[in-house]
């Protein structure tokens, strides 16, 4: 019986060859891989003993030879593969186990391109794939976190065709991903990320409950392994639904820096906003904006959620909270609550992953484009169109408001007032209406709209919405600009009093 082991990150791979050893494999080995196994006992075969052919080309051409992939690849219950097998005197590999050239952790520190094309694997990926291809002979191993796994299935007898075709997909789904990074990465570098094929590959984290409904399964795929990492389930089990509430949720509250901002979600769109002087003020505030929709939401928290906090917050129903760390006494408050769910990032603010592009299925396909965020300079830079200037307060309650407004779904405004929202109209097919719709719902909750600043994240068409803001006793209106009528929204708030400013950038979220 035969091993080969070729591998970059050598994490455990002494361990595991000398496993493999006592089972009475026969080791073949790569350069520094081979080094690192003699140098620890290891009684390995180098690969050019096999080949017959000595390493060449700076290692480029090493394991593209027939005695290799003809040892993995020739099919033991066929005869004639086994006569040709014999009469080259090819000998049989039975457990292939590679891990390929660090091409990603390359681009990460590196825009060297001589280097980065040095660190595409080619024999690596092809031996993969040809135990792969063979896995009814073959167990192909290639991941550090298997060794383990593979070794107790080698000596209790578990090494049956299924276990060796789940690490088949295994190995695939390694080699997909790897060629995709490769992909990807050439056309962000050469055709501007927009290349002729665009791949998408994440990792599963785990499995949700259910999709959006319960008659479809649903699960949370990853890049990079943020949620992992960035996500820590303390109570609960989380939902399609929740995920969706929590990104939401988490991206306004996260856009603050290190701010005690707080955010209520619900269905994706936000219900409650703050930012005072300490998160317990600032839940207490987002939660007067609409307690109605808050109840059964998803709460943001940018910071600790400690005792106090959770008492306050456990007044109420909410299905999930979500925070940078969470205490043990924190947690305690909701022992008794079955249906709240708690999650932590386990860091002291609330972490974005900054994905480079975004993307959204459609029917037949997805369309892809890069992400959208809102700079601080876009509301610093932003040009006053208004004879009013706004005061230091307003100019904060208007920043709020952009950021907001930037991540809520289309047509929408958001009011702010002394850092918190006090009202908010989305997703609606007139921006009139979600003023409007804004506003009645602010009258329904008797919250007081006067002196508040106003954002949408597009150019308001008429002066309709100015005047009805100016009505509610709006004092300052942050929009990008671009309508024709922008003369005519100008003059309103000019009429008004109203301090105007045109960031010159849009933020639609469809």
């Amino acid at each position: 019986m035969r091993a080969l082991i070729s591998v970059s990150d050598k994490t455990g791979i002494s361990q595991f060859a000398k496993s493999l050893e006592q089972l009475g494999y026969e080791i073949i080995s790569t350069g520094g891989t081979y080094k690192l196994l003699k140098e620890e006992g290891v009684k390995a075969l180098e690969i050019s003993e096999v080949t017959k052919f000595p390493e060449m080309f700076g290692g480029r051409v090493k394991t593209l030879n027939p005695y290799i992939h003809g040892g993995i690849l020739h099919r033991r219950d066929l005869p004639s593969h086994v006569s040709t097998a014999k009469e080259h005197a090819i000998v049989g590999i039975d457990i292939v186990c590679v891990n390929l050239y660090p091409f990603k952790e390359t681009i990460s520190k590196t825009d060297d391109f001589d280097e980065i094309i040095e660190n595409i694997d080619i024999g690596g990926p092809a031996m993969v794939r040809s135990a792969a291809k063979n896995f009814n002979d073959v167990v192909i191993v290639t991941d550090v976190l298997d060794y383990d796994l593979v070794v107790e299935k080698l000596q209790n007898g578990g090494n049956t065709l299924e276990f060796r075709r789940d690490m088949m997909i295994k190995a695939y789904e390694h080699t997909a991903m790897y060629d995709a990074t490769i992909a990807n990465y050439m056309n962000g570098r050469f055709k501007g990320g927009f290349g002729d094929k665009q791949f998408i590959a994440g990792t599963k984290a785990f499995d949700t409950r259910y999709g959006e409904n319960p008659h479809q399964k649903g699960a949370l795929y990853e890049f990079d392994y943020f949620f992992t990492t960035n996500l820590k389930t303390l109570k609960g089990e989380a939902s399609f639904n929740n995920l969706t509430d929590i990104n939401a949720a988490v991206k306004i509250a996260a856009s603050f820096g290190k701010a005690p901002a707080v955010c209520i979600v619900k269905h994706a769109n936000p219900c409650g906003f703050a930012v005072k002087d300490n998160l317990l003020e600032s839940y207490i505030e987002a939660l007067k904006c609409d307690t109605l929709s808050a109840y059964g939401g998803v709460v943001a928290i940018n910071g600790t959620l400690d005792k106090m906090l959770a008492s306050k917050i456990n007044e109420i129903f909410v299905e999930v909270i979500v925070a940078a760390n969470v205490t043990p006494e924190a947690l305690a408050v909701f022992e008794s609550k079955k249906r709240v769910k708690i999650f932590s990032q386990e860091s002291r603010y609330l972490t974005l992953s900054n994905d480079a592009h975004d993307f959204k299925h459609v029917d037949g396909g997805f369309v892809f484009q890069e992400s959208d965020s809102v700079n601080d300079e876009e509301i610093t830079n932003a040009k006053r169109q208004s004879d009013r200037a706004a005061s230091s307060g307003e100019l904060r309650d208007l920043e709020i408001a952009y950021k907001v407004a930037a991540l809520t779904k289309s047509n929408c405004v958001v009011y702010v007032k002394d850092s918190v929202m006090v009202a908010i109209g989305m997703g609606m097919t007139s921006r009139v209406d979600a003023a409007k719709s804004a506003l009645l719902k602010a009258k329904d909750m008797g919250i007081d709209i006067s002196g508040a600043a106003l954002a949408s994240e597009a150019f308001f068409p008429f002066r309709d919405s100015i005047d009805a803001a100016a009505a509610a006793g709006v004092k300052a209106i942050i929009e990008p600009g671009g309508s024709i009528r922008d003369d005519e929204v100008i003059k309103s708030a000019n009429e008004h009093k109203i301090a105007l400013y045109f960031t010159g950038v849009r933020h639609f979220l469809h």
